[in-house]
Order: C-alpha cells, then sequence, then structure tokens
C-alpha cells in the first residue's frame, strides 16, 4: 500500500484506521451478509449504525435533547439556501458576516430570498483575515445571525465565537471539533462532511428543535428542517455510507481524546506556521491573529517558485498542496485525521526547499 500525505481541502483526509474498518466491513458489515451500502435504511442493523452516529457527535458537541442531529445531502451550499428559505421572511432582516469566499457565497444565496445586513466585511482584505470584535454591527431584530467560523480558501478562523442578540447559525465546514468551541453559543451549526467528519456528499447539520420548528411550513418537504428533525433524517432513503463513515470517525475523535485532538491540531500548524515566520521566503497570507490551524496558506517570491515547489513535493509523496484556483499560492490543509508525520515531512521539504532555491 502506498498512500500520500493529502494535504486536499476537501475531499480530504480521513483516519486511516477508519478506512480499514471500512474496508474490513464493505463486503459483509459484521456478519449482517451484506454491506452497510446495500441494507435497509429503515431495518435495524443500519438503525443502530444511525442512531450511534447522532448520538457521539452530539455527546462530542455538548448537545443535549433540545438538538437534532440532521443528515442532509447537498454539502454545506445547499444549507446557503435552505437556511433564509426556512427563517428569513418577508420584512425580516437577517445579518451575515462577509469573512471570505465562503461567507461571500452564503450573503449572495441569501439575498436572492430576502434582506440581507452585513454586519462586517472583511472578504477582500489583505493579509485575510476575520474580523475584530469591535466591526461588528449586529441588527437588532435580526431573524438570525450568520457566521463562517474558518475560511477554507484564505486560512483565517474566527477564534471568538460573537455575541449577536440574535439566533447564531455557523458554517463551520473545515474546523468543526478541531479546536474548543462552546457549541451551545449557537442556534444552529453545519459542517459539509468532506473534511472532518467523513466523505463528500452530505452536510451535518445541528439545531435546536425548537428553532426549527420556526421555518417556512410552505417549503417542499425536502427543504423544510422540521422534515429532517421530525423523521430523524430518515424521510427519504439518506446517504447511508457517507453516515457510516461520519460515525465511526466520530468514534475515532471519541478515542482520540478531543483535548489531545485540539492539543495536536495546534502543534502541527505551529511547525508549519514557524518555518514560514522564519525566512522572508516564505510569507503567510493570513494575519497571524486569524491563522487557520485546519488551513495554513502562504506564498513564495514568484508563481513560478510556488509551481515548482508544488511539482517538487508531489514528488516526494505529498499531494494537494496548490492554493484555491481563485488565490493562487500554497495551502496546506491539516485537518484532524492528517498525521503529525506528514507535518514533519512538509517542514522539511519547505527547509529544503528554500536552501536550493532562496
Amino acid at each position: 500500500m502506498s498512500r500520500i500525505y493529502n494535504f486536499a481541502a476537501g475531499p480530504a483526509v480521513l483516519p486511516l484506521e477508519v478506512l480499514q474498518e471500512a474496508q474490513k466491513n464493505l463486503v459483509d458489515y459484521k456478519g449482517c451478509g451484506m454491506s452497510v451500502m446495500e441494507m435497509s435504511h429503515r431495518g435495524k442493523d443500519y438503525d443502530a449504525i444511525h442512531q450511534e452516529a447522532i448520538a457521539t457527535f452530539k455527546e462530542l458537541c455538548g448537545l443535549n435533547d433540545d438538538w437534532a442531529v440532521c443528515f442532509i445531502q447537498g454539502g454545506a451550499s445547499l444549507q446557503f439556501a435552505m437556511i433564509p428559505l426556512n427563517f428569513l421572511g418577508k420584512d425580516q432582516v437577517a445579518d451575515y458576516v462577509k469573512s471570505g469566499t465562503w461567507g461571500g457565497k452564503a450573503v449572495k444565496e441569501a439575498q436572492k430570498i430576502g434582506t440581507v445586513n452585513i454586519a462586517a466585511d472583511c472578504q477582500k482584505d489583505i493579509p485575510t483575515r476575520q474580523p475584530d470584535a469591535d466591526e461588528f454591527k449586529w441588527t437588532p431584530g435580526a431573524v438570525y445571525s450568520h457566521i463562517c467560523t474558518n475560511e477554507t480558501i484564505s486560512g483565517a478562523e474566527i477564534k471568538e465565537i460573537p455575541e449577536t442578540g440574535s439566533p447564531l447559525i455557523g458554517d463551520m465546514s473545515s474546523d468543526i471539533l478541531s479546536c474548543p468551541r462552546d457549541y451551545t453559543k449557537f442556534t444552529m451549526f453545519y459542517a459539509g462532511a468532506q473534511k472532518n467528519l467523513g466523505p463528500s456528499g452530505m452536510a451535518v447539520v445541528a439545531i435546536r428543535k425548537e428553532f426549527a420548528e420556526k421555518g417556512n411550513a410552505s417549503l417542499p418537504t425536502m427543504l423544510q428542517y422540521r422534515t429532517f428533525v421530525d423523521e430523524n433524517s430518515l424521510y427519504n432513503t439518506p446517504p447511508t455510507w457517507g453516515i457510516y463513515i461520519f460515525g465511526e470517525t466520530m468514534k475515532w475523535v471519541k478515542k482520540m481524546g478531543k483535548e489531545n485532538l485540539f492539543k495536536l491540531n495546534a502543534e502541527k500548524a505551529k511547525k508549519i506556521y514557524d518555518v514560514i515566520d522564519s525566512t522572508e521566503f516564505y510569507r503567510g497570507t493570513a494575519k497571524k491573529e486569524f491563522r487557520s490551524n485546519m488551513n495554513v496558506t502562504w506564498r513564495l517570491p514568484t508563481e513560478e517558485l510556488e509551481a515548482q515547489f508544488v511539482a517538487e513535493a508531489k514528488k516526494l509523496g505529498m499531494g494537494s498542496l496548490k492554493g484555491h484556483r481563485s488565490v493562487g499560492g500554497i495551502r496546506a490543509s491539516i485537518y484532524n485525521a492528517f498525521p503529525m508525520e506528514g507535518v514533519d515531512a512538509l517542514v522539511a521539504f519547505m527547509k529544503d526547499f528554500e536552501k536550493k532555491n532562496g
């Protein structure tokens, strides 16, 4: 077996032991005679997988029975539309923070549906960042406020969850369960699964049940959060394999221990940032106080050197280091499952590359 160090932003690296467990059970899941991909979503074998996945996630996030966990296909991008469709009515205002590409995409979708107040806007700021605490301009009486806690493309992360005065909704696609957070500060939070939670193809949505009940009841059934809450994400056939891998990944997080994982994430990021800060050859693209521990972004002196860096790294078994096509540069996505050995390999390569080309 030959596995690279996968620095991709998503679909991203999964825990090796989760992949191996899935491989072992792929054809015959624990002696039931069929794969998870073949079994009925209403049968007892799958029901146990489904319920355990939800329970483990709620435990890790500190959520009680006031919360529901929903599995919704369409990724985080569908959530950009579902949220205002459900909760932003006529003559109402929702607050949005434009902190980068993904915050901006959420704004664009919401503006198609209702009135949006931009509570803070640093989307185009260079170096990239998140808003400072005194920049937020929240609307009294807003039906909800929306933030993106970690901007995957820019590598900027909110370190302190703001107090908004209205129900807070968070897109946490790229930093969920990666650092200490009080998830009860939110009324709803969601994440595309393909970074820290599992495979691509669905979003995991945690929502307070009473908030879901306030959603627009005239929407088509599959666009209402109450449908997923009331039917435990089983109104129609859910993405059973994705939920199975999600559940196994949550068990892996629990086994690792959240605090241990958070500490490891900080250590991995620090090793790369220390190299960036030790030289003028590499230039970090995010303000230091907002640097992400999940997506480390930087530039080299020229685009030609960046292309050379990516190509040489790939030959050494380090893949997907090219920055997002919209911004260029280099990006190392080092999510929960990314191994420390891969970070050490990258750091050694960065130092060697500078010696040869600096």
